[in-house]
């Protein structure tokens, strides 16, 4: 289940997730990047690093992702993911996004027990939508301070880049901006973690998983790729790979989609 936030949340928080999985049995999902950081709310998760091993946190912030992470679960979970606006994780730790690139920080580390009503209530099965709505109250209240011109320079790139679907160059940013390309690399890095150089190709790669969702995969390839901005197959297929850890055929193929992002394998 996939809910938007209010309108006046929209410039910082993307969208809600609820899942549930009430399967006994070991399941392995990945979570790949989409620009995006976030916020997972659970009571109690039986989510394990494949990495490390390492138990994660029942409710944790994860920074904007390179790649992306595997995980296994033991048994059933239920949360709800808070999908933000690339920069809003930089607003709400008060810390350097390039610090947090790739970080999985439990919620309990550094935001304390502001977050344990929603704990107790996805705990005892409270309606998700109630839960979300007392989200939208809480984020509502924090975005009531003023926003600085950096969040507002750095949301304004981020629009420009999703409506020319990532196929913007750093001449067209800086064109745009009015800045050099090595000051808008420093921001993004501060505020996203990432370059804009990746984000780029994190949202036009978003662009042609789209196209592929919208039930025209059976399509040419070769066709997409080039409807999507890419100078040929392979060069997708790279950035593809590098990005999902699957080709995409393996990715249309897989049958379990909790999320676009977020796949059992």
């Amino acid at each position: 289940m996939q809910i938007s936030p209010p309108k006046h949340l929209a410039p910082f928080i993307r969208h809600y997730i609820f899942l549930e999985n009430n399967r006994k049995d070991i399941k392995n999902v990945r979570l790949f990047t989409d620009g995006s950081s976030g916020l997972i709310l659970s009571a109690h998760t039986n989510l394990f690093s494949h990495h490390s091993e390492e138990h994660i946190p029942a409710s944790f912030f994860y920074g904007t992702l390179n790649s992306y992470k595997d995980f296994y679960s033991k048994g059933n979970f239920s949360f709800i993911a808070v999908v933000f606006q690339p920069y809003f994780l930089n607003m709400l730790l008060k810390t350097s996004a390039k610090e947090v690139k790739n970080q999985i920080i439990s919620v309990e580390d550094v935001l304390k027990d502001k977050f344990t009503p929603f704990q107790d209530r996805i705990f005892y099965k409270t309606d998700p939508l109630t839960v979300i709505g007392d989200l939208n109250i809480f984020f509502s209240q924090f975005i009531s301070k003023e926003i600085g011109a950096d969040y507002q320079l750095i949301g304004a790139i981020q629009q420009y880049i999703l409506q020319h679907k990532g196929s913007v160059s750093s001449r067209d940013l800086e064109n745009f901006t009015g800045y050099s390309e090595r000051h808008l690399e420093r921001k993004f890095e501060d505020y996203l973690g990432i370059s804009p150089k990746k984000y780029t190709n994190i949202i036009r790669l978003h662009y042609f998983l789209s196209l592929m969702n919208q039930g025209i995969w059976d399509e040419n390839i070769t066709t997409l790729s080039y409807h999507a901005g890419y100078s040929d197959q392979s060069h997708l297929i790279r950035e593809f790979k590098k990005n999902v850890g699957l080709t995409p055929g393996q990715y249309a193929h897989t049958e379990n989609k909790m999320a676009v992002n977020f796949i059992e394998l």
